[in-house]
């Protein structure tokens, strides 16, 4: 049975579920939760049953081996920056439809999806579905997406996200009814569903009675320019755009579908997020999802996550968290400490990928890096063995980026590829590519007489990084070429990968090293400027040809053309060979010099805190880090954090 297929048959059944679930005699009975209580006997509240949509999603928690919760507590995390406190709408992880632990697509905020050769999406609304304010969620927040913001130029002036267009055709989107929507293309886009699951959602729908408010088709003149003026903003476009940050989730008043709301106005050191009163699941004793009632969230510097975990000051923490930081942790946990430290799988193909930048505006670099056999050096004359021994005790998986073994895509082949340590077969790659000419001290030169000084930028985060590059040092430095790092903030570095500035980077290898039949492999072609070897071919491709440079490398070429091939295939068996010749092209290419696989992510989990994995696997996408896992039903025994 086909995934898609399988999706179809899941919702399905949550559609007859759901429907027996609302008979009189099969409704749970919804429980009140404490936390709420006093906002209902005020009347500030209604009560939960009538704050639940008609048909909630109803969690069977003993088919998935977890415990019933108990409700209360706060849960404490951190964060290294002001602006990732918009991990909370990624660890909630209220999607549209969304994946279960074993990586099924299911419905979620959705009651039910249908489709018709990928061609069709009827999207099914839960009827009484509520915003955290209490507003209705119904069609009308679709419409007014699709109509009033995605097509509207002053707030969209590249219109519609990429992701909606097949062949440059945008969908017929339509709204029979109140819990109806639908997406029609004239051609299959497989992508769709997937895309609505992913760790940052699209937002194909928004708070419409909330944001009509600031939107000059809605509102008065009037009462609009009173709006711009007491933000200080230019225009009412300004204004709605914003207010208007569902990821963000910056804007506490802004009403959400997440788990908890943000119930915290401007830049603080902690911020704090308080369970949603109209959240859409319960567990099958009828109460109502979160267990938790509140989540705060600290800022603090990169550098003392592990520390302050250490000190439980964390009920939660994996990110901002290396392998590195495990004998720390495990040191505060052997003495007493207040949690547990358990090690989850990283979901990235490679922990550190090295991406020389083929778009780099230096021509004899750009010459230099697009000859393939000077990738196939640089990484030929890496030393993977030694990095995986010294930074992660031999715990991970030396070798070039491939997807992992648990992807049905895997071969070992992809792994082995190019990523032997073999400076003579490197320094012959090199001498045949032209750079024969070298230094007194070996380095050697480019075509123009310059020393072959490459620049490796780096977002400096992470210490494993700068250590893997020091070792790399010395590596490229026997085959003649000299590695210079260069640490600079993760913004900076991206801005100057994108402009062309950067001749080599580094990050993590594809977020997504666990793809299927039904992932699309548009990261595999260059479709995206945040692909970092490639970051103008990306551009020309996001906007349709006005910005950066059509892709002029015959196996990039290719990639676009597979990608396009994936799209309209019709079978899991057309998709899988598709994306195998897509893989095969990366390992021959060397985009990005993948370095060690499977690296251990350490995660501190308070002692009091239940129904979070053993095991686990840390990943942006897909996974959303904690949202697989469904942070909505962690809870503390006894109910106290």
């Amino acid at each position: 049975m086909s995934k898609l297929l399988r999706f179809l048959c899941l919702s399905t059944v949550a559609l007859s579920l759901s429907t027996q679930l609302s008979t009189a005699d099969e409704r749970p009975v919804f429980q009140e939760s404490s936390f709420w209580q006093s906002e209902v006997k005020a009347n500030h509240l209604p009560p939960v049953d009538e704050r639940l949509p008609e048909v909630p999603l109803v969690v069977d928690l003993a088919a998935k081996g977890r415990s019933f919760g108990v409700q209360g507590g706060t849960l404490n995390t951190m964060v290294s920056r002001s602006k990732d406190i918009r991990q909370m709408v990624v660890y909630g992880y209220a999607r549209l439809v969304g994946y279960d632990q074993d990586y099924n697509l299911k419905p979620d905020l959705l009651l039910a999806c249908e489709t018709e050769d990928n061609r069709t999406f009827t999207l099914r609304l839960r009827p009484g579905h509520k915003w955290s304010n209490g507003a209705p969620f119904t069609a009308e927040d679709f419409r007014y997406w699709w109509e009033d913001v995605a097509n509207n130029p002053l707030l969209s002036p590249a219109g519609p996200p990429d992701f909606l267009r097949v062949d440059g055709e945008l969908p017929k989107v339509s709204f029979p009814d109140d819990t109806t929507v639908i997406y029609a293309w004239s051609t299959p886009n497989p992508n769709f569903m997937q895309s609505l699951a992913q760790a940052r959602p699209p937002f194909i729908y928004r708070p419409s009675e909330y944001l009509k408010n600031f939107h000059a088709d809605f509102t008065s003149p009037e009462d609009l320019q009173e709006e711009v003026d007491y933000f200080r903003v230019k225009s009412w476009a300004a204004l709605h755009n914003k207010l208007d940050n569902m990821y963000k989730f910056d804007n506490h008043e802004l009403p959400t579908l997440q788990p908890w709301m943000n119930a915290s106005s401007g830049k603080k050191i902690r911020h704090q997020f308080v369970k949603n009163p109209y959240y859409h699941r319960v567990d099958s004793r009828g109460i109502q999802l979160p267990y938790i009632d509140t989540v705060e969230m600290e800022i603090v510097s990169g550098g003392l996550i592990a520390a302050k975990s250490n000190a439980g000051e964390a009920d939660l923490q994996a990110r901002g968290l290396g392998f590195r930081d495990i004998p720390i942790l495990r040191k505060g946990e052997n003495e007493g400490g207040n949690y547990r430290s358990v090690l989850w799988q990283s979901g990235a193909a490679s922990q550190i990928a090295i991406y020389p930048n083929l778009n780099v505006n230096d021509p004899v670099w750009r010459k230099t890096l697009r000859d393939v056999r000077v990738r196939r050096a640089l990484s030929l004359a890496i030393n993977r063995r030694a990095i995986n021994k010294a930074l992660y005790f031999k715990l991970g998986h030396p070798g070039a980026m491939a997807v992992l073994e648990k992807s049905p895509f895997y071969e070992e082949k992809m792994r082995t590829a190019w990523s032997a340590y073999d400076p003579e077969l490197a320094n012959q790659l090199l001498d045949e590519a032209g750079l024969t000419e070298r230094d007194a001290y070996g380095i050697r030169y480019l075509p123009d007489g310059r020393q072959m000084q490459l620049v490796v930028e780096t977002a400096g985060e992470r210490q494993e990084v700068e250590n893997a590059l020091q070792i790399i040092t010395d590596d490229w430095k026997d085959v003649g070429i000299k590695l210079i790092l260069r640490p600079l903030d993760r913004d900076i570095l991206r801005n100057r990968v994108f402009s062309g500035t950067t001749m080599a980077s580094v990050w993590y290898g594809w977020d997504n090293g666990l793809p299927g039949p039904y992932t699309s492999p548009s990261y595999l072609a260059p479709t995206d400027q945040t692909f970092l070897a490639w970051p103008k071919w990306g551009q020309f491709y996001q906007t349709s040809g006005q910005v950066g440079e059509a892709p002029d490398d015959p196996a990039a070429e290719e990639l676009m053309h597979l990608m396009h091939a994936w799209n309209i295939a019709t079978t899991d068996e057309e998709r899988s060979r598709i994306w195998h010749d897509m893989l095969m092209i990366h390992a021959e290419q060397v985009y990005g010099i993948g370095l060690v696989a499977g690296a251990p992510q350490p995660v501190v989990i308070n002692r009091k805190l239940r129904n979070v994995p053993e095991k686990g696997i840390w990943a942006w996408d897909p996974g959303a880090h904690f949202g697989i896992h469904r942070m909505d039903e962690f809870y503390f025994e006894g109910g106290q954090g």
